[in-house]
C-alpha cells in the first residue's frame, strides 16, 4: 500500500517540482548562512591584525604621555559567532559583533554599530531558518490540502470506503508519504549544512533539529485537522493559508507592534545624553569633589592624592569620564531591564505561536538573539571595567608606556556558554501539536 503512495505521490509533477525547489531554495540558503560566517571570521581576523597595528602605531606617536596614549588607543572585544548562527542569522545583521572601546566612557560607545547597507536590512537575509519557518509550512499545505477532497472531487472516495478497512488510516498513510518525503529532503539539508558550515555534533545541533521536527509536525497535524473536516479543496486551501497568515505573519506583527508600543525604550536616547551631560559638567566643577567622587568608587587608588586646582591633569580628567557613565547607569539599567522585558513578553506569547517560538528558539540555539547582545554587552562592561582599571594607576603614576606589556592586550574574544534549556523548548510545540491531534480525534467519526 505504501509503495503505491509513494508512487502516485512521486507521479505528479509538481510534487516532484517542490520537493527540487525546497532542495535548492535550503542550499541557496545554507550558502548564504556560509557567506554570512566568512565575513564575520574575516572581519575577526582583520581585528586581531588591526589592533596591534593600532596600538603599534600610537605607542610611537603618544609614548611619551601615557594619558594620552590611553586616551585614543581602542581595545576590541569580538563576539564569536556559533557555527549555527549560518542557520538562523537573527539580529547578527543588525547588532555589532565587534566592540572597539577606548577607557574613557563607555556607555556611547556600547552602542556604536557596524556601517551596513540600509537596503539589505530591509530586505533581510534569506537564513535557513527563514525556509523553515515561512517556506515549509507552504509547502506542507500545498501537498496536503486535498488529501481527502480530491478523492471525493474525481469520484473515488467510496471506492477508498469500501476497499480500505480505514479511511482515517488512509488518510494518515498520505499524509505519512507527503512526511517522510520533506522530512528526508530537509534531512539532507541539515547535512548539507552540518558540512558546509563544520557545524559540530552536540546539543545545539540536537535542540536545533528537534525544534525543527516538532515545527513541522505542528503544521503537518494542523492540515491534518482541516482534511478531517471533509470540506471541498477550496475552503481547505483557504483555511489553511489564513491559518498561515494569521499564525506566521499577523499574529508576530501584531506582537511586534503590541511590545514597541508598550514598552517603548527613550532610554536609548537619555542615556546617552545623561553620560555626555555627566562628563561634561565636570568641567566647570571643582576638580577635589569630581576626584573625590571617583575615589568613593575606588577607594584603592586614593594614594594617588587630588590634583592641584590648577592645570589640567590626567587623574582629574578619566575621574570626569568615569562620572560620565556613573551618572547615567540608572538610565541604562532601566534600558536593559525594558529591552529583556520586551525579550520576555515575546517568549511568553510564543509559548502560544509556534512560529514566534521556534524563531525565538532559532536565535537563541544559533546564540543570534537579543539575549546574545545583551550578554556581550555585559561582557563589554566587565572588558572595559578590568582595563582601565589596570591602566588608571599607570596613569596616574605617570608611569612609561614602555613599562606596559602590550602583547597581553590584543583581541579579546567573547563566547556565549552553551545552554539548552529543553523543557521550555519542546513543550510549546507538543502542547500544540498534541492540541491540535486532540481536534483531529473529535472528527474522527467522520470517518
Amino acid at each position: 500500500m505504501y509503495t503505491l503512495m509513494f508512487r502516485q505521490f512521486f507521479r505528479t509533477g509538481t510534487c516532484t517540482i517542490g520537493l527540487v525547489l525546497l532542495l535548492l531554495l535550503g542550499s541557496a540558503s545554507i550558502m548564504i548562512g556560509k557567506q554570512f560566517l566568512d565575513q564575520q571570521e574575516k572581519s575577526a581576523s582583520q581585528v586581531v591584525q588591526k589592533q596591534s597595528e593600532h596600538t603599534a602605531r600610537n605607542i610611537d606617536f603618544h609614548g611619551d604621555d601615557i594619558g594620552l596614549l590611553l586616551y585614543y588607543l581602542k581595545f576590541s572585544l569580538v563576539n564569536r559567532p556559533s557555527p549555527l548562527s549560518g542557520l538562523s542569522i537573527g539580529q547578527r545583521d543588525l547588532n555589532p559583533s565587534v566592540q572597539h572601546i577606548t577607557i574613557r566612557t563607555l556607555e556611547a560607545q556600547k552602542h556604536d554599530t557596524d556601517l551596513v547597507n540600509p537596503v539589505g536590512l530591509l530586505y533581510g537575509n534569506l537564513d535557513f531558518s527563514f525556509v523553515l519557518i515561512y517556506i515549509l509550512p507552504l509547502l506542507i499545505i500545498a501537498f496536503t490540502y486535498n488529501l481527502r477532497s480530491e478523492e471525493e472531487e474525481v469520484g473515488t472516495w467510496r471506492l477508498v470506503s469500501i476497499m480500505s478497512p480505514s479511511k482515517f488510516g488512509f488518510l494518515w498513510g498520505k499524509m505519512s508519504v507527503r512526511a517522510i518525503s520533506i522530512l528526508v529532503v530537509v534531512s539532507v539539508l541539515f547535512i548539507i549544512a552540518i558540512v558546509v558550515l563544520n557545524i559540530p555534533f552536540g546539543f545545539s545541533l540536537l535542540a536545533f533539529s528537534l525544534t525543527t521536527l516538532l515545527y513541522l509536525l505542528f503544521w503537518f497535524a494542523l492540515c491534518f485537522w482541516v482534511i478531517s473536516l471533509a470540506r471541498n479543496s477550496s475552503f481547505n486551501a483557504l483555511l489553511l493559508l489564513t491559518l498561515w497568515l494569521v499564525m506566521v505573519v499577523l499574529l508576530p506583527a501584531a506582537l511586534n507592534n503590541r511590545i514597541n508600543t508598550k514598552y517603548p525604550v527613550p532610554e536609548a536616547l537619555t542615556t546617552m545624553i545623561a553620560q555626555r551631560d555627566g562628563y561634561h559638567e565636570k568641567w566647570d566643577m571643582n576638580k577635589r569633589e569630581t576626584v573625590a567622587k571617583f575615589y568613593q568608587h575606588y577607594p584603592h587608588l586614593e594614594s594617588f592624592d587630588y590634583p592641584p586646582e590648577e592645570g589640567f591633569n590626567w587623574l582629574w580628567y578619566y575621574a570626569m569620564q568615569f562620572l560620565g557613565d556613573d551618572e547615567s547607569k540608572e538610565e541604562s539599567a532601566l534600558m536593559q531591564t525594558k529591552v529583556s522585558k520586551r525579550e520576555s513578553i515575546s517568549k511568553k506569547w510564543g509559548r502560544f505561536i509556534p512560529s514566534i517560538h521556534a524563531q525565538l528558539a532559532f536565535n537563541d540555539i544559533a546564540q543570534t538573539g537579543l539575549a546574545n547582545h545583551m550578554e556581550f554587552l555585559n561582557a563589554t562592561d566587565e572588558f572595559h571595567e578590568r582595563t582601565r582599571l589596570y591602566f588608571y594607576p599607570k596613569i596616574f603614576s605617570e608611569a612609561n608606556a614602555q613599562d606596559v606589556d602590550w602583547e597581553q592586550f590584543e583581541a579579546e574574544f567573547f563566547q556565549q556558554p552553551e545552554r539548552v534549556k529543553w523543557a521550555h523548548l519542546v513543550s510549546p510545540l507538543l502542547i500544540a501539536i498534541l492540541f491540535v491531534i486532540g481536534l483531529i480525534f473529535i472528527n474522527r467519526n467522520k470517518d
